[in-house]
C-alpha cells in the first residue's frame, strides 16, 4: 500500500509539473515567429504602424501595379502564427493584381518588430493597421485573416465593421484547435489566449467568405465549416479539395483569388 501511495504521489507531482510548464510556456506552443526583418521586396513600400501601447511595427504596403485598374479598396492581411510577412508576399502581390491596395501586417515579435505576441497585443496590432489604412489610404477596407489571423480579423470586424471579411482556414476557437493537438492537456483551462471565432462571427454582418482545405492537418476542416455555418454575413464557403493547411493553393491559389474576386465584385 505504501508503495502505491508513493507511486501515486510521484505521478501527481509529475502531472502538476507538466501543467505548470504548459502554463508557463504556452505561448511558445502557440506563436512561432520568424523574428528577422525580411529583406526589401520589389514593388513594396515599407510602412510603420503605431500601436496604442507605444510600439512601432514595420509592415508592407502593396499598391495595384501599373496598368491594373484600381478598385479603390484596401485589404488588411492578418497572417497566421508562423513566419513573417515575406511568406505572404505572393498573396499580397496576387491581391494587388486584383486592383486592391494591400497591407501585409506583421505582429509584434514578428518580422523584426518589437514586443511579444499575445491575443490582446495582436488586437492592438490589427487596430494600428486599420488606423493606418483609414488615415493614410482613405479607402474602405476588406479584412483577410489566415488561420490565427482569421481570429484576429473576426474580433476586429466586431469592433470595426469592414467592407468584407475573408477567413482562410479559421478554427472555432484556440482551445478547440488546441484540443486537437494536445488532447492529453486540459487546454480549455490552461489557455490565456482564447481567440474565439465561431462565437463572434455571428455578430459580423459584412459579406463573409470562408476558405479552407479538406485535408487540413492543422485546423480540422470541420471547425472551418462550423465557422462558416455561424457566419451571419456568409456569401460563400469554399472547400478546396485535398488541400492541407500550408499548401500553396491556399496561399494564392485560384480558388482563394476567385473567392476574393467574387466578394469585391458588385
Amino acid at each position: 500500500m505504501g508503495r502505491l501511495v508513493r507511486g501515486a504521489v510521484v505521478v501527481l507531482i509529475a502531472l502538476v509539473l507538466i501543467l505548470i510548464l504548459a502554463w508557463a510556456l504556452q505561448r511558445k506552443l502557440i506563436y512561432f515567429p520568424d523574428r528577422a526583418a525580411p529583406p526589401p521586396a520589389a514593388g513594396v513600400s515599407d510602412i510603420t504602424l503605431s500601436t496604442s501601447d507605444g510600439l512601432r511595427l514595420s509592415a508592407w504596403l502593396i499598391k495595384p501595379p501599373p496598368g491594373t485598374p484600381d478598385r479603390r479598396l484596401a485589404v488588411l492581411v492578418a497572417p497566421g502564427n508562423a513566419g513573417n510577412r515575406s511568406g505572404r508576399l505572393p498573396l499580397g502581390e496576387a491581391l494587388a493584381g486584383l486592383g486592391l491596395t494591400v497591407l501585409l501586417l506583421d505582429y509584434r515579435g514578428y518580422g523584426g518588430n518589437p514586443g511579444s505576441p499575445s491575443e490582446a497585443g495582436l488586437a492592438r496590432d490589427a487596430d494600428a493597421a486599420l488606423a493606418y489604412l483609414s488615415s493614410q489610404a482613405g479607402l474602405p477596407v476588406l479584412y483577410y485573416g489566415e488561420s490565427l489571423g482569421a481570429a484576429v480579423v473576426t474580433a476586429l470586424a466586431v469592433r470595426r465593421p469592414p467592407a468584407g471579411l475573408v477567413l482562410r482556414s479559421p478554427f472555432e476557437s484556440l482551445p478547440a484547435a488546441g484540443r486537437e493537438h494536445y488532447p492529453f492537456l486540459p487546454v480549455g483551462l490552461l489557455l490565456r489566449d482564447r481567440f474565439p471565432v465561431a462565437s463572434l462571427v455571428g455578430q459580423v454582418t459584412a459579406p463573409t467568405v470562408v476558405v479552407y482545405g479538406t485535408a487540413d492537418t492543422v485546423v480540422p476542416p470541420s471547425q472551418s465549416a462550423a465557422v462558416a455555418g455561424r457566419a451571419a454575413g456568409l456569401v460563400s464557403e469554399v472547400a478546396v479539395a485535398g488541400a492541407d493547411h500550408n499548401d500553396r493553393v491556399l496561399l494564392d491559389g485560384p480558388q482563394v483569388l476567385a473567392a476574393v474576386t467574387a466578394l469585391i465584385t458588385p
